[in-house]
C-alpha cells in the first residue's frame, strides 16, 4: 500500500465536491482507513448523510441566493410571496417548495418571487399540470403554455382525476391545476423560518 500523505488541499477539494471516502480512496487508489487517517490528522470536519446527499444534488452550490437589499416594489414582491406560501404552499415535505393554484397569475407572482427574490436558477423551477379526466388535454396544456409563457413540454405528463360533478368549482378548474414547484431543503427550511415569523408577528 502506498504510505505517502495525501495533500490537504487535495482531500478537501475531492471531499468538499461531495465525494464520500470510499469515493475519494478510488480516486487516489488508496485505502478508505488511509483516507480517513488524513481527515483526521488535518481536523477535516465530516458532514452528515443528508449533507453530503445536498452536495451531490447541488455540486455547484445552493441554486438560490436570498436577495437581502431590496427595492420598495421588490417589498410588495417578498410580502406577495410568502402570503401566497402561507396560504397556498405545501409544507408537509422536507425539501419540496410547491405552490398549486388554478389562478395562473397567482403563479404568475409566486414565480416571480422565486426568481427575483430568492434569486432561483430558472432551470430548476418545474411545473405539473392536474386536470379532470373529461378536459382536453392539449387545451390545458396549450393554456398554461400560454399563460406562464413557458413551452409546453415543460409539463410533460398531465395528471388526470375523476370529476366531482357540476358546480362552481368544476367551472373555475376547467383548465385544470398549475403546480410550480422546486426542490431544495435548504431554500423551504428558509421559508418555514420566514412563516413563523410572520406568525410570531405582534397584531
Amino acid at each position: 500500500m502506498n504510505n505517502s500523505a495525501i495533500l490537504k488541499s487535495e482531500l478537501e477539494s475531492l471531499y468538499l465536491s461531495g465525494n464520500s471516502m470510499s469515493e475519494i480512496a478510488l480516486s487516489l487508489k488508496c485505502s478508505i482507513h488511509k483516507v480517513v487517517y488524513w481527515m483526521n490528522k488535518y481536523g477535516i470536519k465530516k458532514r452528515n448523510r443528508s449533507e453530503a446527499l445536498y452536495i451531490k444534488l447541488n455540486p455547484n452550490g445552493d441554486p438560490f441566493k436570498i436577495k437581502t437589499v431590496i427595492s420598495p416594489a421588490e417589498k410588495l414582491l417578498f410580502g406577495l410571496g410568502l402570503g401566497i406560501y402561507w396560504g397556498e404552499g405545501e409544507r408537509v415535505s422536507k425539501g419540496k417548495v410547491r405552490v398549486a393554484n388554478t389562478d395562473s397569475n397567482l403563479i404568475k407572482v409566486f414565480r416571480r418571487f422565486l426568481i427575483e427574490i430568492c434569486q432561483v436558477e430558472i432551470s430548476r423551477i418545474h411545473y405539473y399540470l392536474i386536470c379532470y379526466k373529461d378536459s382536453d388535454l392539449n387545451k390545458v396544456r396549450l393554456y398554461w403554455s400560454k399563460t406562464l409563457e413557458i413551452s409546453d413540454k415543460k409539463f410533460g405528463k398531465i395528471v388526470q382525476i375523476t370529476p366531482r360533478g357540476k358546480g362552481s368549482y368544476r367551472t373555475k378548474s376547467q383548465n385544470g391545476v398549475c403546480i410550480i414547484e422546486i426542490s431544495n431543503i435548504k431554500l423551504k427550511n428558509w421559508l418555514m423560518q420566514q412563516l413563523v415569523k410572520l406568525k410570531n408577528m405582534p397584531t
